[in-house]
């Protein structure tokens, strides 16, 4: 859990106060309010924890826009902005930021140094595309915020428009079956010399398998317990886990995936049952006594490195097309994998919706590939009937 309280968010901005466009933007000409703000902020930072907290948002929600939160504000201070002096101009300007953060000596570092570090930058990379309309929405939300609390006279962010991308008609970011026994084949060539690397082996095929037969995100994985993968005396296995708003889900467990689950306990000295109240960390990490539990970020670079290694693999086999996906490849490849090989499998979309936790019909929908493929064929084939190919 995010604590609001202790948000890195202080130095962020300059201090919004009466005296420099805050909450004295209120102040008529009498000299007294004519309305009373709605939170007790009296700078930026303050008004950005207030929003956190009133939107009750999940973890890994609260987590991202946390994050979105901080760049917004870092990017008032390096502009010598408060809030109350946004502008249609600025909310501009961020939105081209956004898709090129510059100078990017002053924003970027592919290293994720602490965020004391001097060497600590906001940004690891260039933003996806729904990364970017996320995080214009995020900063025109905390506008939002600041105008029904009180806190900012006008909201710039209605006379701006939201970022807009395209979405793909079908999902191509999936893997095919050779390039995943390229991967299967790195876990198998993975050391276990010591017990840190026998741990890690243990683990790490047991997190492809989760993420390849669940279709599970990276985080519900990672936030589960031990006692969340169960059986209830019918032989069905299940998993439990918490999905997008907080919602919970249940993902059927393959014999596979329960079977690397009991090795990866048996690496860690566990029996390989367990029990409904274990509350152990799903995810552990490899070295020291305890059974400490990992970050998303830990466990994405474990499968990260799982996939450089079996892009190598490929490589080396002259499959330079799955040398090209791996290589390419992250956790949610592997979400899009499973769902994309049951959509195709003539697995009902009702089904995967509920699997997947897509709150639309038509997002399960883009996994969908095999009408296309028919339709192609078809009309190859009558190409070729008719003498046109």
């Amino acid at each position: 859990m995010v604590d609001v309280e202790k948000l890195d968010v202080e130095d962020a901005t300059p201090v919004a106060t009466l005296e420099n466009g805050g909450i004295g933007a209120f102040m008529g000409d009498a000299g007294m309010f004519h309305d009373v703000p709605l939170v007790d902020a009296k700078t930026d930072s303050e008004l950005a924890r207030a929003y956190l907290l009133h939107a009750e948002l999940a973890p890994t929600t609260l987590k991202s826009t946390t994050t979105e939160v901080g760049r917004f504000l870092l990017w008032c201070q390096a502009h010598g902005k408060v809030l109350a002096a946004i502008r249609v101009e600025n909310l501009l300007a961020y939105k081209t930021f956004l898709r090129d953060p510059q100078p990017a000596a002053q924003w970027i570092s592919p290293t994720r140094w602490p965020r004391r570090d001097p060497r600590w930058r906001p940004f690891a990379g260039p933003l996806g595309e729904p990364s970017i309309r996320q995080a214009f929405r995020v900063a025109k939300a905390l506008l939002t915020f600041g105008v029904n609390a009180g806190y900012l006279k006008r909201n710039p962010g209605v006379l701006v428009k939201n970022i807009k991308t395209s979405r793909d008609a079908r999902v191509t970011r999936y893997l095919p079956a050779t390039a995943i026994d390229f991967i299967y084949a790195a876990i198998e060539a993975l050391p276990a010399a010591t017990p840190a690397a026998s741990k890690a082996r243990a683990r790490d095929r047991f997190l492809l398998i989760a993420y390849l037969t669940t279709g599970a995100r990276l985080s519900e994985i990672v936030a589960a317990t031990m006692g969340a993968l169960y059986a209830e005396g019918d032989g069905r296995w299940w998993l439990d886990v918490i999905g997008k708003g907080a919602k919970p889900r249940r993902l059927p467990v393959s014999p596979e995936l329960l079977a690397a689950f009991r090795q990866y306990r048996l690496a860690y000295a566990l029996l390989p049952e367990t029990s409904r109240d274990d509350r152990t960390p799903m995810v552990l990490n490899t070295r020291g006594r305890q059974l400490a539990a990992v970050t998303d970020e830990a466990a994405a670079n474990a499968i990260k490195q799982l996939l450089a290694d079996a892009a190598g693999l490929a490589d080396g086999n002259g499959d330079a097309d799955s040398a090209t996906a791996l290589g390419a490849a992250s956790v949610h490849w592997l979400r899009h994998t499973m769902l994309t090989t049951h959509a195709n499998n003539g697995v009902a979309l009702k089904t995967l919706q509920d699997t997947a936790g897509h709150a639309s019909l038509s997002t399960t929908a883009t996994y969908l590939h095999k009408s296309d493929r028919e339709r192609h064929d078809e009309l190859m084939a009558s190409m070729e009937n008719s003498g046109s190919i």
